[in-house]
């Protein structure tokens, strides 16, 4: 039971820390383009309005994540509890693979949006 709550726990930290991080970035998007914080690629780091508006959509999109993905990986492992070490590990993997694909699925869903709302340059498109 011990090491079942354990994973339990290890399980739910990427999506509490995903929904903490994404709130921080879409409430509290930095206000300078920077290295150390934000959402940083090329086409977002282009100018204020663009670093603005992939932060706040990247954040939106991990805190929504985050905070749907808590219950349903809780959910996931109930299905393990009280089995052996093995199992319980097996499917703490499986959740944090699959945890692991939603979080990577921020990046191309911010880059298609700035993609439609700027041009090459980072101006806005009409």
């Amino acid at each position: 039971m011990g090491f079942w709550v354990f994973m339990l726990c290890m399980v739910l930290l990427i999506p509490g820390l995903l929904a903490l991080f994404g709130w921080f970035l879409w409430r509290r998007t930095p206000k300078t383009i920077q290295w150390v914080y934000g959402y940083r690629t090329a086409r977002s780091m282009k100018n204020e309005f663009t670093w603005q508006f992939a932060n706040q959509y990247a954040g939106r999109l991990m805190c929504r994540g985050g905070l749907v993905m808590l219950p349903l990986s809780a959910l996931a492992m109930l299905p393990v509890l009280g089995r052996d070490a093995d199992a319980v590990s097996l499917a703490g993997g499986a959740v944090a693979v699959v945890q692991l694909v939603v979080l990577l699925a921020v990046i191309p869903a911010t880059e298609r949006a700035l993609r439609r709302r700027f041009d090459a340059d980072g101006r806005p498109r009409e």
